[in-house]
């Protein structure tokens, strides 16, 4: 088991991009591991048996600074994206690649998927969030492997393949994002917001999202000369497929069932 380790974490430092590996987390498969594991086993576990026989924690001052937090830093790295990669000459939108005449724009297009990485890390704290609140209905299986997907495949690309194609994605994921939790900002300020009308557009723009996302990796496959593993997006576009459907079978429990048995 021991050789295994080491080889795989060898062969992680062989294969690591030179650009990222002195950044935290990257360049060895232990940190994001660590992380990982630690999430879920507070998660699934360790979290639900301290919070047995506790009150719920009140945090809402602490939900709301987060809340505010989310949505300036997925502010900046929508900004980012359209500075370092849609807004320039040499884009191409089925073949985005990382700039190769500058390469301080080059590294700055890296750090930014970094921070990308950071901000899917720091949405591991909502699960926690609802854990010391005590909304244990929040967390389900879409819930967790939303989290846990989103973060381990967010770490593969970044330690591998920084730049590129992921940046659509991250692009329109991270605008998401900013609509998310300006929501989840304004719920807390005022809990009237949780019964607003437009709630579950909410829930449609992420279906929109994997709809958009899964359509670009699809038709990237056919790029002739593109820069960029197929193979990343052969493994990404049925997980937006994957997503798509909990989020719609998540949408018919939420918006339709309930519509139904009311009328």
């Amino acid at each position: 088991m021991s050789v295994l380790l080491s080889s795989i974490q060898q062969l992680v430092e062989q294969n690591t991009d030179p650009l990222v590996k002195d950044l935290w987390l990257m360049g060895s498969i232990w940190p994001i591991t660590i992380v990982v594991i630690a999430y879920l086993y507070f998660v699934l576990k360790l979290g639900p048996e301290f919070m047995k026989f506790r009150n719920p924690y009140n945090i809402d001052r602490i939900v709301m600074i987060y809340n505010a937090v989310q949505v300036i830093f997925s502010l900046y790295l929508v900004k980012e994206a359209f500075r370092l990669v849609w807004l320039r000459d040499d884009y191409r939108f089925f073949c985005v690649e990382r700039s190769k005449d500058d390469p301080d724009i080059a590294s700055q297009q890296i750090y930014t998927v970094w921070l990308f990485l950071i901000s899917k890390c720091m949405d591991l704290l909502d699960t926690v969030f609802f854990i010391l609140r005590k909304k244990q209905s929040q967390i389900t299986f879409l819930h967790v492997y939303h989290h846990t997907l989103v973060v381990t495949l967010g770490w593969y690309l970044t330690n591998f393949y920084p730049g590129g194609q992921a940046a659509f994605f991250g692009t329109i994921n991270a605008f998401v994002h900013v609509i998310m939790y300006t929501y989840y900002l304004l719920t807390v300020i005022s809990p009237e917001y949780k019964k607003a009308w437009w709630k579950k557009y909410l829930t449609t723009i992420q279906l929109v999202q994997f709809v958009i996302t899964g359509l670009h990796g699809f038709i990237t496959l056919f790029e002739p000369d593109c820069d960029f593993p197929r193979i990343i997006m052969l493994l990404a576009i049925p997980q937006d497929i994957f997503m798509f459907i909990l989020f719609w079978d998540f949408y018919k429990k939420a918006y339709i069932k309930p519509k139904k048995i009311k009328q």
